[in-house]
């Protein structure tokens, strides 16, 4: 029974090793895919799948073929993964505890302001780069074509995703026309002289499709957190039962499955035999 958590553990990063093939893969995909909005999370994917890949090798190495030093890599690495991801769900809490969006009066939808979102979110989509890259995207897809076929009754009855209610529409406080003039153009959201209604320009200037945009990564990183936390028990689980495989593996080195053996008439001590030099001495002299 003693070796049984080296059989669990081999088990469970051999499944873990096969594991990490698909999640390598996806991440590869996104990284050459043209058609992923949320490009700085490839980065994370890429990385994880990798660690996952040489820890789970060294478990398994470690815990089948009995190699010490194997399995005590094994458990650093292991330790190492779930700091770092321990680490990363408590950042994702942090950065996406705001936002989710503004109701409307009478409408089914709601608007997205950039403001409402965490500093660090905002600078990601500020970014020229990147934004370029996710108004591409959004180019690509077709929420904004499925709009074009809406009545007037569809905007007042049907919701919107993110991506929909902010760049694909005015907010909905605008006003064009003849109320414009009334009102004046600095009474209005600024996003409101952004809007076009040319298929290439919509609002994809917006502020509201930046934040729009935010809450659909919010939206995917709470449930990216969820699944880390869970993640996280079933890793504690494996690197408790890592650490008995490792001990069974330091007691088969020694030809003693309990242990070291500590019994001083087995292997005594250096003065024992100093003390049996004098004793035989004096058993000679009387």
């Amino acid at each position: 029974m003693y070796r049984f958590s080296n059989t669990v553990i081999g088990f469970l990063n051999l499944f873990a090793l096969v594991a990490s093939i698909p999640l390598i893969g996806a991440g590869l995909w996104m990284a050459r895919s043209s058609t992923t909005c949320e490009s700085f999370l490839q980065t994370p994917l890429l990385v994880l799948g990798f660690l996952i890949l040489v820890v789970s090798l060294a478990g398994f190495v470690g815990a089948c073929f009995n190699v010490a030093w194997a399995l005590w890599v094994y458990l650093l690495l292991m330790l190492l993964l779930i700091a770092a991801l321990l680490s990363f769900t408590v950042f994702g809490f942090v950065v996406t505890a705001h936002g989710g969006g503004v109701p409307v009066p009478g409408r089914n939808y709601r608007e997205y302001r950039l403001q409402d979102y965490s500093p660090w979110l905002r600078n990601r989509v500020r970014d020229p780069a990147n934004w370029s890259k996710i108004r591409g995207c959004i180019l690509g897809s077709t929420a904004c074509a499925k709009l074009a076929l809406w009545t007037p009754l569809d905007y007042l009855e049907r919701d919107m995703s993110p991506i929909q209610s902010g760049c694909c529409k005015p907010p909905t406080s605008c006003s064009y026309g003849s109320a414009e003039v009334v009102m004046g153009p600095a009474a209005q959201d600024p996003d409101c002289g952004k809007w076009n209604n040319a298929a290439g320009v919509l609002c994809y200037a917006c502020d509201s499709c930046k934040a729009a945009v935010l809450e659909d990564v919010r939206r995917d990183w709470h449930k990216i957190s969820v699944l880390n936390i869970v993640v996280l028990v079933f890793l504690l689980g494996v690197y408790s039962i890592g650490c008995c495989a490792f001990r069974n593996s330091k007691r088969s080195e020694t030809d003693y499955p309990y242990g070291h053996n500590h019994m001083t008439k087995v292997r005594p001590r250096w003065d024992f035999y100093c003390w049996r030099w004098w004793h035989d001495q004096r058993e000679r002299l009387y």
